[in-house]
C-alpha cells in the first residue's frame, strides 16, 4: 500500500511522532529507525520495516528502491512526505531521507541457538549505552556467538 502525506496534523505523523518516546515504544511495539544503510542492514538479515517513511524529492537509490519492494510485497505501507514532516516525525533537523518502522523483535533467550558460539555476551542494566558499543565490538573481535 502507498500513500502521501501532506499535513503535520495526520494522525499517522502523529503516530510515528510518538515512537520517539519510549513509553509509546513500549506501549506500541513498535520502533523507529532512521537512515537507509541502517535499513538495509536490517533488510539484509531478514527483517523488513512495517512502515516505510520517505522524503519527496530525494535522490534515487537502487537500496531504497529494492526495500521499497520488499515491504510492498510484505503488506507493509509506503509513505510518502515533505523532508520538513519526515523531520517533525524523528525530532531531527536533519534528518535522513527514509525512515522505517519495525515491530518489537522477539529477542527472548528461549529463541536463542546457543550453539552457535563458544562465547556469549550477556548485558544486563546498562547505564551508559556508550559501554554497549564497546561491548559488542569487542564481542565481534573474540567471535562471540551473540
Amino acid at each position: 500500500m502507498r500513500k502521501h502525506i501532506t499535513g503535520f496534523s495526520n494522525p499517522t505523523v502523529k503516530y510515528l511522532r510518538s515512537l520517539r518516546d519510549k513509553k509509546h515504544r513500549k506501549r506500541a511495539g513498535q520502533f523507529l529507525v532512521e537512515g537507509l544503510r541502517l535499513l538495509e542492514d536490517a533488510r539484509v538479515s531478514g527483517h523488513v520495516p512495517r512502515q516505510l517513511v520517505m522524503a519527496e524529492g530525494r535522490d534515487p537509490h537502487d537500496l531504497l528502491a529494492r526495500l521499497e519492494g520488499e515491504v510492498t510485497a510484505a503488506g507493509g505501507e509506503v509513505i510518502t512526505t515533505t523532508p520538513d514532516i519526515l523531520s517533525k516525525i524523528t525530532g531531527k533537523a536533519n534528518t535522513q531521507s527514509v525512515v522505517g518502522v519495525f515491530d518489537e523483535f522477539d529477542t527472548s533467550l528461549r529463541r536463542l541457538d546457543r550453539n552457535a558460539g563458544a562465547i556469549w555476551l550477556v548485558a544486563q542494566d546498562l547505564r551508559d549505552p556508550g559501554n554497549l558499543g564497546t561491548m559488542l565490538r569487542t564481542g565481534d573481535a573474540v567471535g562471540a556467538g551473540g
